[in-house]
């Protein structure tokens, strides 16, 4: 069974950097033609895809967030992490990990969200 679980801090203030960490279970992030995705939600509104890194550690962002958007791992801990600069309070939103399968096109696990509060 694959489980992905989020982790991080739940406040950050304006200005700061928004760390958090995606750690997997059950499956090896490496392995061929899965995706490893951060996605948030802020409240209100729908599902905004942030980026993600794929199985050969190439890395993908949305547009609007390339410039201060950085998604690195670890393979020895099988985990991949999310790092976003400058955060204001429109960067807060529950932000999902979730695994991306490219021989079926869909995202097929997700983590369960953690809040992120960008205050100060």
């Amino acid at each position: 069974q694959v489980q992905l679980q989020e982790s991080g801090p739940g406040l950050v203030k304006p200005s700061q950097t928004l760390s958090l960490t995606c750690t997997v279970s059950g499956n090896s992030i490496t392995t061929n033609y899965y995706y490893w995705n951060w996605i948030r939600q802020p409240p209100g509104k729908g599902l905004e895809w942030i980026g993600a890194i794929a199985y050969s550690g190439m890395t993908f962002y949305a547009p609007t967030l390339k410039s201060r958007t950085s998604i690195s791992r670890d393979t020895s801990k099988n985990h991949f992490t999310l790092q976003m600069t400058s955060v204001t309070p429109g960067d807060t939103a529950v932000y999902f990990c979730a695994r991306y399968r490219g021989a079926t096109l869909e995202y097929d696990y997700w983590g369960q969200g953690t809040q992120v509060t960008v205050s100060s």
